[in-house]
């Protein structure tokens, strides 16, 4: 029996982004070319950033918030690393792709208005312009010099550029998001360090505990309180990396009365404590 092919990566670059570049660049820890084997799978609960995957030849498939997305030749995929997610090449004909994971401000917003949990897959992106952008990637982090940062970033906007144009060309830009659910969701990206309850929501979209809760989990993937929770992460992952307050004056600025539960809450969401992922961040031991 023949030994099955491997996945090749044509393509396999790695970067340690400054904290001080976190905060205003769309930074880019990993990036890559590779030819799947039919056997390549990727599954995660959670991870660091946005992979940003254009399919350039094969096909393949990816799941999110518990729903199976076909992914062919010139598709374009979009995922949220932060909440769960599972992508894998067709055994029959495995996909070739370029990608970039990518982190930076306001990425998740931006995310949300491309409604890249219920619709990861992008179709009419324009090829030519994702593939130079993707090339000049690959050359900046491959060259690593002082200008390379600025750089990388007009490099993401230019992909990122291209494939919010195909998504407003096909009229699905708008975000999947239940009339009901809007001044939840509003009021708790805004005012999640605010103590919320779940009845308390409920009554906010007008409906029932049981109810909310159900077209919450429909619409998101996750419950009402766990998003909640994920905002908080985010926002406390923000200020780990980028001031030097205490973790226990982190933990309150972020809604958490106790900072024991805070690290546990940490860890559980992001698998390293406050203190750890300070430190990751930050390029320092631990």
């Amino acid at each position: 029996m023949s030994k099955e092919a491997e996945t090749r990566f044509l393509v396999s670059l790695h970067s340690t982004p400054a904290p001080a570049h976190q905060d205003v660049f769309y930074t880019v820890p990993r990036a890559g070319h590779l030819q799947a084997s039919p056997s390549h799978r990727i599954r995660r609960d959670h991870y660091p950033g946005h992979e940003l995957i254009l399919c350039l030849a094969g096909r393949a498939w990816t799941r999110v918030a518990g729903r199976t997305h076909a992914v062919r030749a010139g598709d374009f995929v979009w995922l949220n690393c932060h909440h769960p997610h599972e992508h894998w090449a067709e055994p029959d004909d495995p996909w070739e792709a370029m990608w970039v994971r990518a982190e930076g401000p306001q990425l998740a917003k931006l995310a949300e208005l491309m409604s890249v949990r219920t619709s990861p897959v992008i179709s009419g992106v324009d090829r030519r312009e994702a593939v130079a952008a993707y090339r000049q990637a690959f050359k900046l982090l491959a060259q690593g010099s002082p200008e390379s940062p600025a750089l990388l970033h007009a490099a993401v906007a230019r992909l990122l550029g291209a494939v919010c144009a195909a998504r407003a060309r096909s009229g699905d830009a708008a975000p999947d998001v239940p009339p009901a659910l809007t001044k939840v969701v509003e009021r708790m990206r805004l005012f999640y360090f605010e103590k919320h309850t779940l009845d308390g929501l409920a009554a906010v979209a007008g409906l029932s505990p049981t109810h909310f809760t159900r077209v919450f989990r429909s619409a998101f993937g996750t419950s009402p309180i766990d998003w909640l929770r994920r905002e908080r992460i985010s926002q406390a992952k923000r200020r780990l990396a980028g001031t030097s307050d205490e973790i226990k004056e982190i933990a309150a600025q972020v809604g958490y009365a106790d900072r024991y539960f805070f690290s546990k809450d940490f860890k559980r969401h992001t698998g390293v404590t406050p203190g750890q992922y300070r430190a990751r961040e930050q390029g320092r031991a631990d």
